[in-house]
């Protein structure tokens, strides 16, 4: 999964993320992705991919920051 097909299948359901805040938004993202999973809207392998995505992009934001 890309970060471009996480914000697609987001805006399929009809959630479209921006705060211009990368870590505020993939905190967001990561809510909604659980929110999609409870109710049974995507499959779990999605959501698995979808929270290692997440998790893959918060520590690359943390990074930079620090720099």
């Amino acid at each position: 999964m890309t970060f471009f097909k996480l914000q697609q299948l987001l805006k399929k359901y009809g959630t479209i993320i921006y705060t211009g805040n990368r870590a505020a938004d993939l905190e967001l993202m990561e809510e909604e992705i659980k929110e999609l999973e409870r109710l049974g809207l995507i499959e779990k392998d999605v959501y698995l991919d979808s929270l290692l995505l997440i998790k893959k992009e918060q520590r690359l934001a943390v990074g930079k920051d620090k720099q």
